[in-house]
């Protein structure tokens, strides 16, 4: 349940975007008479208010999301908020700006801060955060430990390069391809990347047991 939860605003955005794209005129239409106050020059054309509307639902549904686990009294993880204030960001850069250039550049951007935090938290304050985050629930040797902190270094720096491939080079001028793959793609392969380190994991703590 969990992980659906935390999928709603990726979704969100993905349907938004493919609705608003369908019905261009229409959200161009909506963006110009309500939302004119929050673009640069007051006016978007159709074909840039399909990503205007899904950046503006994305940041909505993440704060709506923190609001929830705020009423249900539950503690907002570290990673949302940082989320939020990335999605503001870079979201409102685009829907001021009008420019998808810029949420596309988050998601890149977020991939490489998280490889930078568990690098610098490992080289600098002696602290693997893979170990502090999941330690309670696992016991590994040091060594496992070390190479899953690397493993997930080198996945989210190669993350971020393939988002700004997919983006900027193999299907730049085509956002709809993007949101595809930021929807989808990204969260595929995120997920056989997390299949495969619990195999491999598992493998480690029957030899502990």
């Amino acid at each position: 349940m969990k992980f659906l939860f935390d999928m709603i605003p990726l979704l969100l955005f993905f349907a938004a975007y493919k609705l608003s794209g369908w019905n261009a005129d229409a959200a161009q239409h909506f963006i110009n008479t309500y939302l004119s106050g929050m673009i640069s020059g007051g006016t978007v054309t159709p074909d840039q208010a399909p990503i205007v509307i899904a950046t503006l639902v994305g940041i909505l549904a993440t704060m709506a999301q923190i609001a929830i686990l705020k009423l249900r009294k539950h503690k907002v993880d570290g990673m949302l908020w940082f989320s939020l204030a990335m999605f503001v960001v870079f979201g409102g850069l685009t829907i001021y700006l009008h420019d998808e250039d810029f949420i596309k550049w988050k998601l890149s951007i977020v991939y490489w801060l998280f490889a930078a935090g568990l690098l610098i938290s490992d080289r600098v304050f002696k602290k693997n955060l893979m170990q502090k985050s999941m330690g309670e629930i696992v016991q590994l040797p040091a060594l496992i430990w070390a190479r899953l902190n690397t493993a997930w270094i080198c996945f989210f720096i190669a993350m971020g390069f393939l988002n700004w491939y997919i983006a900027f080079v193999l299907f730049k001028g085509d956002t709809s391809a993007w949101v595809s793959f930021k929807a989808f793609g990204s969260t595929s392969l995120m997920f056989v990347f997390i299949v495969g380190q619990t195999i491999y994991l598992s493998r480690h703590m029957k030899d502990q047991a």
